[in-house]
């Protein structure tokens, strides 16, 4: 770090709000409180059930994970922000929010694309499924999942990082390795070939699988019984549009970074600029959640199961206190 010109970035895109910044703190807090809970529970209910302990579910439980660190890289970094005067990052900060948002992108990219695939094997290759796609496999699929993208940003990283920087003032409301690197005054030919490079890995990789098995599930879902196309729309539909929304904010994040949107009203810019790391780990619990039965189900169980237990307990504390005697004689009385 010692060839930066800046210790510290700018974030232009914040402006004072006066008060109204401790209303935006408690709803981002709120929201980021939802999500840690949501997550966190769609983790518990897989791990803690013998039942869900299937390929499909230990990558619904890696994209969920995945959730909870996107999330932890972004959101006590904006609540920081809203409640400051001076908005700036130092260099070693941004760079760390750099590396796990865009890490964060490629991991949920990638386990979508493997998703999709399991699910091509689970409805057109039923019979083949539990020896294609096995729990070592698919924990073996998982570690490749977080290694790939993690390894193959560091390359981009180490890269931003040697460079010597003629400003620090970044048009974003958290850290773009693009932006930053715009800010350079050194050569910066080997990261915008790596970074086109990186981009198209980025996207061909998980598309080609996602395109060949939704292709193929289409063709089932045409020819098929009745019976495989409720089978097929029901487990598909949450990963349909999970990847759909993802795909859009992602979209949308690169579009803004590389060519001029001054003409959109910046409140709009502002939105759409963080709608992938807000909205993407709100939606998949609840299309997880609530629209594939098995998850949902179990989950209820375990939430009546608690109630149950807690009541019991209510009970035998009463029971233990109850009828107390004393010297003077005996009483019923509940304490």
């Amino acid at each position: 770090m010692s060839n930066l010109t800046f210790s510290y970035f700018i974030l232009e895109s914040y402006f004072n709000v006066g008060n109204l910044r401790y209303l935006y703190f408690m709803i981002t807090a709120l929201l980021y409180i939802v999500i840690v809970i949501a997550n966190s529970s769609l983790i518990v209910v897989i791990c803690m059930n013998r039942s869900l302990h299937e390929p499909m579910y230990f990558f619904l439980c890696s994209l969920f994970v995945n959730e909870l660190y996107g999330s932890m890289g972004f959101f006590p970094f904006f609540l920081i922000q809203i409640l400051s005067d001076i908005h700036t990052v130092s260099t070693s900060c941004c760079f760390l929010q750099i590396y796990c948002i865009y890490t964060y992108a490629c991991v949920e990219f990638v386990n979508l694309a493997v998703m999709s695939y399991d699910r091509y094997l689970a409805i057109c290759c039923p019979l083949q499924y539990n020896t294609r796609m096995t729990s070592n496999k698919a924990f073996i699929i998982i570690i490749v999942i977080w290694l790939y993208p993690l390894g193959k940003f560091i390359i981009a990283l180490s890269l931003s990082i040697r460079l010597t920087f003629c400003g620090n003032v970044i048009n974003s409301l958290f850290c773009r390795n693009y932006l930053v690197v715009k800010l350079t005054c050194s050569n910066t030919t080997v990261n915008h070939i790596y970074g086109l490079f990186d981009t198209v890995i980025s996207i061909l990789v998980p598309l080609l699988p996602i395109l060949f098995s939704y292709m193929k599930i289409l063709q089932i879902c045409f020819s098929g019984s009745k019976q495989t196309r409720q089978k097929a729309v029901s487990t598909c539909t949450p990963q349909l549009v999970s990847l759909i929304n993802f795909s859009f904010g992602c979209c949308f994040e690169v579009i803004q970074s590389r060519f001029d949107m001054s003409s959109f009203p910046s409140v709009l810019r502002m939105i759409l600029s963080v709608y992938f790391v807000i909205l993407q780990p709100l939606l998949n619990p609840v299309m997880f959640g609530l629209q594939m039965s098995k998850i949902r189900e179990t989950y209820t169980h375990m939430c009546r199961h608690k109630m149950c237990i807690s009541r019991r307990n209510t009970v035998q504390v009463q029971h233990k206190i109850g009828p107390k005697i004393y010297k003077g004689g005996y009483t019923s009385t509940y304490v």
